[in-house]
């Protein structure tokens, strides 16, 4: 039996907690033998949604295979809450030390770093906070914009629903892709990300503008990118014309709307080849009628 121990501190995020769980808990569901904990300083954590949660306040005994996952916490920054005493943070070490593997989710990070655990190592957390990680552990070297990263026996995860990745690679490392895939069907998740995925998708990367008219033509690009979506369609969709369209998209985004739509089709076939897709099977999913266009994007800087 594996067990998996959810290290709770105050003002924890719910799904940062509830989406690793989940996994977990699904996984034992599918009969895989994981036992779950959930342990606190306290017996009742307050959530930063306001939802408490009862723990233990004694660590079960642990063995190599077992697990602790750390989630975050809500905070300006994050050495602002997540304070563990002392005595927690050497049997977060001595875990480690003993053969154990730990993890952690978003600002969880920073309670491996104040194990020690970070030293040396790469990690990486959610991007509002990873300057902050690089400042207080400078013997680490945070990578940044990915959802996960793996150094040995440490773990770490950009947060939120990052969570969900790495505790999908975790059973897959364990029991197998196999494994992991079923969980995911179960969990109804869209699709197993890898860990060097960016945090943030060219769409949400793109949406930072004021423009409606821009918005109403990256809404119809978004849901039909794989189509063949001529300019005059667009800027009808977006109540201008289609010289107006092509300036305010550029002004909003910096890109043309047919270089936005290549953006969405790129990530999207650049996931599918990540979970073993050739790339001329993705070229067609994502609507390029060969592969030669694809790869010429895959080749720009």
């Amino acid at each position: 039996m594996t067990q998996v121990v959810f290290l709770l501190v105050p003002q924890v995020h719910l799904l940062d907690l509830a989406g690793p769980a989940q996994v977990f808990s699904t996984a034992a569901t599918l009969g895989y033998d994981y036992r779950l904990h959930y342990l606190g300083e306290q017996e009742d954590v307050p959530t930063a949604q306001g939802l408490p949660v009862r723990t233990v306040v004694e660590p079960p005994r642990l063995g190599p295979e077992d697990l602790i996952v750390v989630p975050g916490w809500r905070a300006p920054t994050i050495d602002r809450n997540g304070q563990l005493m002392p005595g927690t943070l050497r049997w977060l070490a001595d875990h480690h030390a003993a053969g154990g593997t730990v993890a952690s989710v978003c600002a969880g990070a920073d309670a491996l770093g104040r194990a020690g655990l970070l030293d040396g190592r790469r990690c990486t957390t959610h991007h509002e906070v990873q300057d902050e990680l690089a400042r207080r552990y400078p013997r680490a070297t945070v990578v940044r914009d990915v959802l996960y990263v793996v150094d040995g026996r440490v773990v770490t995860s950009a947060g939120i629903a990052s969570g969900i990745d790495l505790a999908l690679h975790l059973v897959a490392t364990r029991h197998g892709p196999g494994a992991a895939g079923r969980i995911a069907r179960s969990m109804v998740v869209y699709a197993r990300r890898n860990g060097n995925e960016q945090q943030a998708s060219a769409m949400l990367r793109h949406r930072a503008h004021l423009s409606d008219a821009v918005h109403r033509a990256q809404d119809q690009i978004d849901t039909r990118y794989g189509e063949t979506l001529p300019l005059a369609e667009l800027a009808t969709g977006a109540g201008v014309s289609e010289r107006t369209l092509t300036r305010l998209f550029v002004r909003a985004t910096g890109l043309t709307p047919l270089r936005y739509q290549q953006l969405l089709r790129l990530e999207r076939a650049e996931h599918l080849i990540g979970h073993g897709a050739t790339v001329e099977s993705a070229a067609r999913t994502v609507g390029f009628a060969d592969a030669r266009m694809l790869r010429r994007l895959r080749a720009r800087p």
